[in-house]
Order: C-alpha cells, then structure tokens, then sequence
C-alpha cells in the first residue's frame, strides 16, 4: 500500500488517499475468482469449470475488482493507520476512486479519528462526602417491614369496613343508568386506601358492614386513559361480602427469631444498624466519586464526534433491551416502547445526557493513563481475562479469538486511570455548606417527602 495524500478536512476527519498495488490486487482477483468459481455458469463449459480469463472477457475484465478490494481492505486499512498514526472512533467510508490490472486500485478513505483532548488538574480533585446518620427511625422502619412480612390476615366480623382493611366486594357500574363494559366484578379483593380505584371509590365502601348492599357515586378523571368514561359520573352498586384484616405481630424477641438468626430483638436492631451504616458508607463513597468525576468531565475540554454518542446511546439502548429480556420473559424493545407509547429516538433521546458524560469521561481517563504512562503487566491481562471469560461463560481462548486485546489492555488502563484519580481527590465537607439549599427550600424539599 502506498498513501498518496492525507488532507485534514475538519476537526477530526481526515480523507487519505491510498494505492494497492496491481500485484497485490491480481493476487486478490484470483483467489476471489478460486472461491466463486464453483457457481460461475458460462455456455459451453461444465458449472464451476470456466477459466478465469473467459468469464473476465466475458463479464469484464473488473467484475472480481470490487470483492477483491473489499478483501484486501482490513489490512490496508490497519497498514494506513500504522504508518499515518490514525486512531479511528468509527468505520471509515470507503470510494473506490480507480480500479485497473494495470494500476490496481486507487482508494479514498474518509476518517472520523479520535480527539484531541485538554485535561483540568486531575489530582487532588475536591468532593464532598457526608455519610447519613442512621437513626432509629430508620431501624424501627426496617423492623415495621419484617412486621408485615410476618402479618396475618384474619376476618373481621364484629365492624365496618376501615381504611387498610381487604374487603371482598361484587359491584357493577353505570353510566346514565347504563351498565358498561369492564365496570362489574365479583367476588373482587380490594384494599381500602390501595388507590386501586378511581378517586372516591375506596373512600365510600368504609363505614359499611358485611352484607350491606348500598351505592357509591364517582366522577371519572378527566385524564382518564379511555375516552369513554373521562369526565363522567359514575354509580357502582356494591354488595360487601367480607372484610379482612392484618394481624401484626408485636416487635419483640419471637419476631427477630423469626425473622432473621438472631435470639433477641437488641441483637436484631444492632445488625440493622450495621448493615444500614454500611449501606450509607457506600452511598457517600459513590456519591464522592461522582461529585469528582463530574468535576473531571467539566475540566475537560474535546470537540466530540457525535458517532461516539450516538454509539454509546445505542449500546445503552441494548443494554436496556437485554435487562427487559431477563425481567420480563423475552419482552423486546419494540413491545416495550408500544406500551409506553414511547418512539425509539424518544428513549434515545432519554441516554443523551449520559451518554455525553460518559464518552467525554472515558476520553478524559485515557488521557490520564497516556500522560501517566499507566502499562498493564501480562499477569494482569491474564486475569482480566479469566474473570471476563467466567462472566460471560466462555474459555478463556474464544474471549482471546472474538475480541482484540488492545481493547482489554485499554480497559484495564482506564481503570488504574479511575483508581488514580480517586486515590488522590480530597474530602471537602465544606464544599456541601455552600453547596446546600437555603433553610426555606430544604424545609420544603422536606416535606415534600
């Protein structure tokens, strides 16, 4: 291969311009022609057995050109990109300029190539990290769960019907004293205070006694999904069958012996505790290195193709398709958007953002591993490889075969890049005072919850 031209046409593209060979070419026609020729059909010859020179002067002299260039075009490509020290973010796009026997071929190249990128300071990088206090309000919530889990349901027949009771209930809706599709049930379970039913409905059956039989008068949203109903007044005759309650039991020792392999509730409570104060350790650790990789990103400075984007949405988008598949019984994307009503640029349109920080972060730590000369040794290659080929549930030697290991070296040296980073940012609690909202807003905010 010979490069003939290498123009920089825009930030990061490049058009190369490069030459195979007429023997290395000659050498591609023929084996093209070697393995297409057991189909070729020409008159006066058995199938398979027309020389390559007949069917050339036949069909012309370039119809095995275009098959033998896109043969031939992975290793010019890598050879160009070796010689002109390209990295490349994306396919590039290929013109066939010229094509003889007596020239070879003459090819255009059009190459999106990675950018340059300017890095903020990236040591000593400055984060806040409050780890939340566990109270015993978060404890006694805990414990209410195990209550719940532990309840019993038992029937009640000596009161009306309360809020939080399961009734059973037989009922039938009308519209201007027409009954309508989809308004009757029997025998239905419901629990009062559920928000199972439309606004007022639940409200209405309390107060009332097994047996009773009475009517209830409703107004359908005006955002109701079906067009139908929304708007109109509505009454439901009810007849209530039974009413049921949960039994809690008390939060005593039984209970943490029940539920979990402790003797005593003290004990119980302690290890919640615990497991709470490490569960808060971890989400101030997470949020710490968030708070430091968003300032990262915002210090680094890339004008980013937007094929990086857009790739990195549609790996997120599969991704998202996959989780659906193991959840929900190979439910796929197409049935999921349906249902939503969501289109499938809608839901790309969701990832933009992060996917945006994610490129410009990963762009940012592989400047880091370059300007630290971070090296993977060949013991942790082996390794990464042996933990990636037992989560995926391959040998070792496919993983080797399928995937370059350029690309798990780069991996790696992201990650001592990650480890860098966040070994030497710094806590900074003061940074959360002045980051905080005004007594009035968090009050709200409060509240609000």
């Amino acid at each position: 291969m010979r490069i003939i031209s290498d123009v920089k046409t825009d930030v990061n593209m490049r058009e190369v311009t490069f030459e195979i060979s007429a023997e290395a070419l000659e050498a591609a026609c023929e084996r093209v022609y070697q393995r297409q020729k057991k189909d070729i059909m020409i008159k006066g010859f058995r199938k398979g057995k027309a020389p390559r020179k007949m069917v050339e002067k036949i069909y012309g002299e370039e119809v095995f050109f275009e098959d033998a260039v896109n043969s031939l075009l992975p290793a010019e490509l890598d050879q160009m990109m070796t010689e002109l020290q390209l990295t490349l973010v994306d396919r590039p796009a290929i013109e066939l300029v010229s094509c003889t026997k007596a020239e070879g071929a003459v090819c255009k190249a059009t190459c999106i190539t990675k950018p340059e990128v300017t890095l903020g300071a990236y040591k000593g990088i400055h984060a806040p990290m409050t780890v939340r206090e566990v109270t015993d309000a978060d404890i006694d919530q805990q414990i209410e769960i195990f209550r719940q889990r532990q309840a019993r349901i038992v029937e009640v027949t000596d009161r009306a019907a309360a809020m939080g009771d399961e009734v059973k209930i037989n009922f039938e809706g009308f519209i201007d004293d027409v009954a309508f599709e989809g308004g009757k049930g029997e025998e239905y379970p419901l629990r009062l205070g559920s928000g199972q039913f439309i606004p007022g409905f639940e409200d209405q059956i309390v107060g009332h006694s097994i047996g009773e039989q009475f009517d209830i008068t409703v107004t359908f949203p005006e955002n109701y999904g079906d067009d139908r109903f929304a708007g109109k007044e509505a009454v439901f005759k009810i007849e209530l069958l039974g009413i049921s309650m949960q039994e809690l039991p008390e939060a005593d020792d039984e209970l943490a012996k029940d539920v979990s392999e402790f003797d005593t509730m003290e004990a119980l409570r302690a290890d919640i505790r615990e497991k709470l104060t490490e569960t808060a350790q971890k989400q101030a650790e997470n949020q710490f290195e968030n708070s430091v990789f968003d300032t990262l990103i915002a210090a680094t400075d890339a004008v980013v193709p937007s094929v990086m984007y857009e790739r990195r949405i549609s790996q997120m988008v599969n991704e998202f398709e996959q989780n659906l598949r193991r959840q929900y019984a190979d439910m796929k994307l197409s049935d999921y958007l349906e249902f939503t009503g969501m289109t499938e640029q809608q839901m790309r349109d969701t990832y933009e953002e992060q996917a945006r920080k994610e490129v410009l972060l990963r762009l940012a730590l592989e400047k880091i591993a370059d300007l630290e000369n971070i090296e993977v040794t060949d013991e942790e290659l082996a390794d990464h490889l042996q933990d990636f080929a037992a989560r995926v549930g391959v040998p070792v030697e496919v993983v080797k075969a399928q995937v370059p290991m350029s690309e798990f070296k780069l991996d790696l040296r992201v990650t001592k890049a990650v480890e860098l980073v966040k070994s030497n940012a710094v806590v900074d609690n003061d940074m959360a005072q002045t980051e905080e909202a005004p007594a009035e807003e968090t009050a709200e905010a409060a509240d609000a919850e």
